[in-house]
């Protein structure tokens, strides 16, 4: 019965043997089958199938697989290609093996992974030079069938063929912008070949329009959309170890051209017609200009009428005007593949227009050198007729004549270099241009320039360094640039950055600022560490920056004072009374020194003026009096110590007067006058004195001696009995001092001396208190009459006398004793 079914059905025949064979089954279908012995008593049990039983052919191990082929080889792999066999054996393929037989050896081995389905393997880890036969067999749930029939022997070794190329296209290929296009061609060789697009010698890259397709044997690169800069040298490169072949096309992507290149310059302009000329297309598209398209409007209507539509010149005559009406031209550029946008100029007025040119704008002059300048100027509007020169004319600047700077034409150009300028010189130029009608006005006259080589930078300042500093300030020095760069350099720029900042601070903010070599940075922290760096500057502008090599800390720096004594603080110093004395030193010291000035360890004078600056101090006395004189001590001092220097100023003026006037051995004529130096010479030698007399009834001094080195005098010529005055000065090199007097007339008479001794004293007559005595008169009387005799007396044993009196007479009682 049908496995689905509950009917039995017999089987047709009877059989009397134990085995039947049942026919007329459907296949596919599913059965139970029974059966039962018979004999002549009757039929016994039945006996099922325990399962059903599906109908269906016999399950075999599947036929050989069939062509078995080699697909490459290589020096130590093959590839292997097969198809699965013509029949399974009724069961679907579980796999296949491959096995292989190295030649000279009698057994297979086996080469296939487990369980492998594909049709496909590659044998590695061969040896290079031996060589193989391979089979394979295929495998089913019953078991694995035939092997293939067996290749060739196959010897490992590199399969070599050098490539080769078959293109679809020709060397050339004219494509409209915006069409599509591919080259395609078929390629071939072992090992496969590498394909390389190229386009003017730049590898081809894919985008949005670019597709580049390649497969073992075929290659393609398509371009969608063209454009004008897909034009150019398309190569395509097969290459393998074995060699390359190479093809080329020349793709020329063409449109219709660009606008012809404006303006529209109207060459000649007349009452009925014109001459305009224009410039080419930038892009011809790809192809020639075949002719432009000319066409004209008059302004004040909108209709454009054609010119011509059959030239290839780029300028063209515009006939047919009406005078004073305005016109508009407009221009197109034609090639094989369209007609461009148009070209239209500005208005132009139709008149004559016959006369000189226009004055040129102002001329600018450039590339300055100590003999030469270059000119350049604007074309001016040129009067309705062609420019056919310009002529450059020069002047000083302070002059009034202008020169021509040369008696060639210049033409076509607008500029002309100037020669034979004189260095140092400043001057103007201007321009005139010329037609056939005449010359034109001169422009106006350029800049003044100075005939010099032309201002380059300078180099930076050599050897920029830190000579001083304080708690708040770094005092810089450096000398000038080695090159100033042909120009006056007009300062300096000092910048300072803070060690550990990025950003550089202006110490200055304009060279002019600092002009000389040195620089104190004021407002610096103290404690803090600078770095320093200087720029030059001049016209041209600033330097490279010029370092100093190490950084600074900013503190003060304790050093001794320092004096440099000028040259009017030699040890001593000499001024004439009037003039004006001054005395300075250069002062050094950090810090700056207190400064103090004495004279005799004492205050100087009020009308001393003292001034004291950062390097130094000056002390100052206008109209010197020899009272000036004396000992000036310059002291300065700071916590690292102290000095001194002192200097001896003497005050050179007219000696003080004599000392000690005396006279003596008075005669009748004559007298002896002797005198001491004066206390002041006047800081200079007494030359000389000067001794005069004068009679006391007299007022008129009398010189005696004016030249008499010695400090004494014998006044002659005296007249007897009368009575003198004398007085005497000393003089040196400055003049004459005060004279010092006689403090008493002295009269001329000769000298009385004392009388002789009185001779012969004795006594005539003696009493207890009195004596009485007599003497003589004394030999002599010296020169005047004796007017009395002194009487003196002495107790006997005592050391004084006593005067008594003084007597006439020559006799005397002396009473009272």
């Amino acid at each position: 019965r049908e496995s689905d079914h509950r009917a039995w059905t017999p089987v047709t025949y009877t059989v009397t043997r134990q085995n039947a064979t049942i026919q007329g089954l459907i296949q596919g279908k599913a059965y139970f089958f029974r059966i039962a012995a018979e004999n002549i008593i009757g039929m016994g049990p039945f006996t099922e199938t325990t399962k059903e039983i599906l109908i269906r052919d016999p399950i075999t191990v599947p036929d050989r697989p069939e062509d078995l082929e080699v697909k490459a080889v290589t020096k130590n792999s093959v590839t292997l290609t097969w198809n699965p066999p013509k029949y399974n054996g009724g069961s679907d393929i579980t796999m296949y093996v491959l096995e292989s037989r190295l030649i000279g050896k009698d057994k297979f081995h086996k080469v296939t992974k487990e369980k492998m389905l594909d049709r496909k393997f590659t044998v590695e880890g061969l040896k290079e030079g031996d060589t193989y036969e391979y089979r394979v067999s295929a495998c089913n749930i019953v078991g694995q069938g035939k092997p293939s029939f067996c290749t060739k022997p196959i010897t490992c070794k590199d399969e070599i063929a050098p490539p080769t190329l078959d293109l679809d296209f020709r060397d050339k290929l004219i494509v409209r912008v915006g069409e599509a296009f591919s080259l395609t061609g078929r390629y071939s060789g072992k090992p496969a070949p590498k394909v390389t697009w190229l386009k003017d010698d730049i590898v081809v890259k894919e985008d949005d329009r670019i597709k580049i397709k390649t497969t073992p044997t075929t290659l393609c690169l398509g371009i969608l959309k063209s454009v004008r800069e897909d034009t150019g040298k398309y190569c395509v490169t097969v290459e393998n170890s074995t060699g390359s072949r190479k093809g080329f096309c020349q793709v020329n992507v063409v449109d219709r051209p660009s606008p012809p290149v404006g303006p529209v310059i109207f060459d000649e302009v007349f009452k009925d017609h014109m001459v305009v000329s224009w410039k080419p297309p930038l892009d011809d598209g790809g192809s020639e200009i075949t002719n432009y398209i000319i066409e004209k409007k008059d302004t004040h209507k909108d209709l454009w009428m054609p010119v011509t539509s059959a030239t290839v010149k780029t300028t063209c005559k515009i006939p047919k005007l009406l005078e004073g009406r305005e016109y508009q031209i407009r221009i197109y550029a034609e090639n094989l593949y369209g007609i461009s946008d148009p070209l239209i100029s500005d208005e132009m007025k139709a008149k004559d227009r016959f006369r000189v040119p226009d004055a040129p704008e102002q001329p600018i002059v450039k590339d300055v050198t100590k003999d030469s300048a270059v000119v350049v100027w604007n074309k001016p509007y040129d009067g309705g007729k062609p420019i056919t020169n310009y002529i450059i004319e020069k002047k000083e600047t302070m002059a009034t004549r202008w020169v021509k700077a040369t008696k060639d034409p210049i033409f076509p150009g607008t500029k002309f270099k100037v020669p034979d300028l004189l260095e140092g010189c400043q001057y103007e130029f201007r321009v005139s241009a010329e037609n056939e009608i005449g010359v034109g006005d001169p422009s106006p006259p350029s800049k003044p320039i100075f005939a010099r080589d032309p201002i380059a930078k300078p180099s930076p300042p050599v050897n920029p360094e830190a000579v001083d500093k304080t708690k708040n300030s770094v005092d810089l020095s450096w000398q000038p640039p080695r090159h100033d760069g042909n120009g006056k350099i007009i300062g300096y720029l000092i910048e300072y950055q803070k060690v550990g900042d990025e950003e550089w601070k202006q110490a200055n903010l304009t060279a002019d600022s600092c002009p000389e070599t040195n620089y104190k940075v004021t407002g610096l922290t103290e404690g803090l560490t600078y770095k320093f760096r200087v720029k030059a500057v001049n016209a041209a502008g600033e330097s490279d920056p010029a370092h100093v090599p190490d950084p600074v800390e900013v503190k003060d720096r304790l050093e001794p004072p320092e004096l440099i004594l000028d040259a009017n603080m030699a040890r001593e110093q000499h001024v004439k009374a009037g003039d004006t004395l001054r005395l300075s030193a250069v002062i050094k010291g950090v810090p700056f020194p207190k400064v103090t000035w004495k004279k005799e360890d004492h205050e100087v004078s009020p009308k001393a003026d003292i001034e004291v600056t950062g390097v130094g101090s000056k002390l100052e006395i206008r109209n010197t009096v020899h009272e000036d004189g004396g000992m000036y001590s310059l002291t300065v001092e700071n916590p690292a110590g102290s000095k001194t220097v002192s200097v001896k100023v003497v005050v050179l003026d007219k000696p003080g007067p004599p000392r000690n006037l005396k006279i003596s051995d008075v005669r009748s004529d004559s007298c002896y006058l002797t005198w001491m130096e004066p206390e002041d010479d006047g800081g200079s030698v007494i030359t000389n004195y000067v001794v005069e007399r004068k009679d006391v009834a007299s007022a008129q001094w009398v010189a005696i001696s004016s030249s008499s080195k010695k400090r004494s005098h014998m006044a002659k010529y005296l007249m007897e009995g009368t009575q003198y005055l004398f007085r005497v000065a000393a003089e040196n090199q400055y003049g004459r001092g005060p004279y010092v007097e006689t403090l008493k007339p002295i009269k001329a008479i000769d000298p009385l001396h004392p009388p002789g001794p009185p001779k012969n004293l004795h006594h005539v007559d003696v009493d207890k208190t009195e004596v009485s005595l007599v003497w003589d008169r004394p030999d002599r009387d010296g020169g005047a009459e004796i007017t009395g005799y002194l009487v003196e007396y002495q107790e006997d044993g005592a050391d004084e006398w006593t005067k008594f009196q003084t007597v006439p007479m020559l006799d005397c009682v002396v009473t009272g004793l």
